[in-house]
């Protein structure tokens, strides 16, 4: 039931009703996830684990530059499943204490091991860190929610891929 408050309401739903709908206490759901973050980290926690396991069959699969891409539009369709959720990432990457910390940063991990074998092919710029990465593709997930006319995600995604190659001299 959190699921389908979250999906409605987004990542800043409101407990009490998530509770509502669960036919539960309030008592009870903190119990069970004493604060936001728990709540999340239980919903978000398979698919990020998804997109850090993913990384690695890319990686696997095609060079690194197209194991890279497809990762990161992967990545930002799953950063919009939820309203709010592209800002959750980035506040719990800050917090080392929240309960979504460990899954998030394992997830940026795997993307930054494609990030430095698409480096380390000559592919990408080589300044670029996988904080900047990861920002950038959030930034889209976020563009994509707050404008939703622009159902540019994967163009927007394709420029920021397209602006990051090393360009020949």
């Amino acid at each position: 039931m959190a699921r389908v408050v979250v999906r409605e309401q987004g990542t800043q739903a409101s407990l009490r009703d998530v509770a509502r709908r669960a036919e539960v206490g309030l008592g009870t759901l903190y119990r069970h996830f004493p604060s936001r973050d728990a709540l999340l980290d239980q919903l978000m926690r398979r698919r990020f684990d998804h997109l850090t396991l993913r990384a690695a069959a890319l990686a696997e699969q095609h060079d690194p530059g197209k194991a890279l891409e497809t990762w990161l539009i992967e990545f930002a369709y799953g950063a919009g499943a939820y309203q709010g959720l592209p800002a959750s990432i980035m506040t719990t990457l800050a917090d080392e204490n929240s309960p979504l910390y460990s899954s998030c940063d394992a997830m940026r991990a795997a993307g930054g091991e494609l990030l430095a074998g698409a480096q380390k092919s000559g592919k990408i710029r080589p300044d670029l860190t996988a904080s900047e990465l990861f920002a950038l593709v959030n930034a889209v997930a976020w563009t994509s929610e707050a404008a939703p006319e622009l159902e540019e995600r994967e163009r927007l995604l394709q420029l920021i891929v397209e602006g990051l190659r090393v360009q020949p001299v």
